[in-house]
């Protein structure tokens, strides 16, 4: 059953892309043939990710921006994130040649501070304030009321969805008939966005919304009938790790997303990885959301015509070897364990010898002090040639008689640990 929109706020999608037409790049809609032969059929990517600021987030920036009155542009403009929204504020900033100041918390990666200013050149001010994004938030709203300037919420405002909403205009100018749109869901504006152009234009599409399983806020928003404020999150798919959506924006997906469907962690490492080496696309944590979910619908996107937005791509370079750890774990083949070796010569070799596959690696070892000085439990990393080698190898551990502790099975030990 189509999806009617019942909500009452006003999204004017065709003039805001009427307004970023010289200003935004329009991005490819690309067929992939790898993807559509994994999964036969035909899966176009939207990529944002080519975007001018390598993400879609300048759209709503940009088009909210450029609607308030000049009177208002003149006392300043700002913007509290860490990311994406950041570096489309600030490009806007210096395209609309006004004075814009970012706060970003203190923890911001370099990469992503030298990113925001390099877009915004001397148009913008950076500020590092506060540990955490929603101290970071506060502070910006606060700046913003002391010196009488405007706020540029990431997602939760009308026109900031109408921005983002103009990428799914070009998708559907780009290709007509659309079975599956997968987006990437974090505050929402994206979603409400795009949700509601093809609701109008094309209400025989399926949307589904994608969430990391360690940041649901906007699944649990619908679960609720309102939105909610998540205790704690995880927030390695920075791009889509809100606690909380926004009002807005949970009153518009509530009417046009069909549904949402939450994407591992792991998995969303995995397909970066492959993203990089089958088709050389680079993407952040968010961008991977709309591949990563396509194994679970296998069945249902058969012979159809799909599309998934690649939201972004300003990935830290620092975080690949966790990307890579994070996605072998995910395919059961690395693990870690506390060994308690018997203090005796050759215990270790023995272990080499005797407990591991011929195709099985060690790729961390380490002592773990005790208060004597003596050597205590090792820490050791097993890399595995294949899933399917798991069971030996737990098998040879048990049979061997070695006392051990399996930390991948122990959230808070890993988390101290690893």
């Amino acid at each position: 059953m189509e999806k009617m929109i019942t909500h009452n706020i006003q999204l004017d999608i065709n003039s805001a892309a009427a307004r970023l037409e010289q200003v935004v790049t329009r991005t490819p809609l690309q067929l992939n043939p790898s993807l559509s032969r994994r999964y036969q059929c035909n899966v176009y990517l939207k990529r944002e990710d080519l975007q001018v600021v390598r993400s879609y987030k300048l759209r709503g920036a940009y088009n909210m921006m450029s609607l308030l009155p000049m009177e208002q542009l003149r006392k300043g403009v700002v913007c509290a994130s860490a990311g994406n929204h950041a570096q489309g504020f600030a490009w806007s900033c210096k395209k609309l040649g006004i004075k814009g100041v970012v706060f970003m918390p203190i923890i911001t990666p370099n990469q992503k501070v030298t990113q925001t200013r390099m877009f915004g050149e001397n148009n913008i001010e950076v500020q590092l304030v506060g540990d955490t994004f929603d101290d970071c938030s506060v502070a910006a709203q606060r700046y913003t009321e002391a010196n009488g300037m405007t706020f540029i919420p990431p997602f939760d405002d009308a026109r900031i969805i109408e921005g983002q909403g103009t990428v799914g205009k070009e998708i559907l100018e780009d290709l007509p008939l659309i079975d599956f749109m997968f987006v990437p869901v974090g505050g929402g504006g994206l979603s409400a966005g795009v949700g509601t152009y093809f609701k109008t234009y094309s209400p025989k599409t399926k949307i589904i919304g994608l969430e990391p399983e360690g940041a649901p806020s906007m699944t649990r928003a619908l679960e609720a009938g309102k939105p909610v404020t998540l205790d704690s999150i995880e927030r390695f798919v920075d791009g889509a790790a809100v606690k909380r959506v926004g009002e807005l924006t949970f009153a518009v997906c509530r009417d046009v997303l069909d549904e949402m469907h939450l994407v591992n962690e792991g998995k969303v490492c995995s397909t970066i990885l492959k993203l990089y080496n089958e088709d050389a696309i680079v993407v952040e944590p968010a961008g991977a959301l709309s591949v990563a979910a396509l194994d679970d619908y296998t069945d249902q996107i058969k012979g159809k015509n799909v599309v998934c937005i690649i939201s972004g791509s300003n990935n830290d370079i620092d975080r690949m070897q966790e990307i890579k750890e994070r996605s072998l774990q995910y395919e059961g083949l690395k693990h870690y364990f506390l060994i308690s070796f018997a203090q005796r010569p050759g215990a270790l070799r023995e272990f080499v010898n005797n407990v591991l596959g011929p195709t099985d690696d060690i790729t961390r070892f380490e002592y773990m002090q005790k208060t004597n000085k003596e050597n205590g439990p090792a820490l050791v990393g097993v890399e595995l040639k294949s899933r399917s080698d798991y069971e030996l190898l737990m098998k040879k551990m048990n049979d061997s008689g070695i006392g051990y502790a399996e930390i991948n099975k122990n959230d808070q030990l890993f988390g101290y640990l690893i």
